[in-house]
């Protein structure tokens, strides 16, 4: 598929690339050049709908515990179906895995029991959030794509480079 060279040989490309989709996935908005508006536009795309095809694609196992006072537990756990599994995989290559922050007067012991379930924050937003809103946003319309938006916002200060904002509709 053709695509725009951006001026940068193919490794920085990618990064580059790699690095605006990163932000765009975990901030849902962005401003940037109008040309690499619409690469990273692609990318995000294509990495949604990834999420949104395996929505479903889940099992739920019992698993037998024993909690500190001896009693026998049975916990319900929910994990990625073969669809899903692969799924996570193609988009973990594909963007990068930023740390999860911690809130404003947020303590230090609030944030380990808020996070210590979870290794991939960006890859839990993308399937836990936004292959969850798009995909009832496609069983609502009857169609699929169009997940991000770029609008023009006119000549960059300095170099007027066409600046847009891209964000996730």
């Amino acid at each position: 598929m053709e695509q725009r060279k951006l001026s940068r040989p193919t490794d920085q490309r990618k990064a580059l690339l790699r690095n605006q989709v990163t932000a765009l996935l975990w901030n849902e908005k962005m401003t940037t050049t109008y040309a690499r508006a619409k690469e990273v536009q692609r990318l995000a795309d294509e990495i949604i709908q990834l999420a949104v095809d395996t929505v479903l694609d889940v099992k739920k196992e019992v698993k037998h515990t024993v909690d500190k006072k001896g009693k026998a537990i049975d916990v319900e756990v929910i994990l990625d179906g073969e669809k899903r599994l692969a799924a996570r995989r193609k988009i973990m290559a594909m963007v990068y895995d930023p740390p999860e922050t911690r809130k404003k007067d947020e303590t230090a012991p609030a944030f380990r029991e808020r996070t210590k379930d979870i290794r991939h924050p960006l890859i839990e937003k993308i399937f836990n959030v936004y292959a969850i809103r798009y995909s009832q946003r496609n069983r609502d319309n009857n169609s699929s794509g169009g997940y991000t938006r770029v609008l023009k916002l006119g000549a960059r200060r300095g170099d007027a480079a066409e600046e847009a904002i891209i964000e996730l509709v």
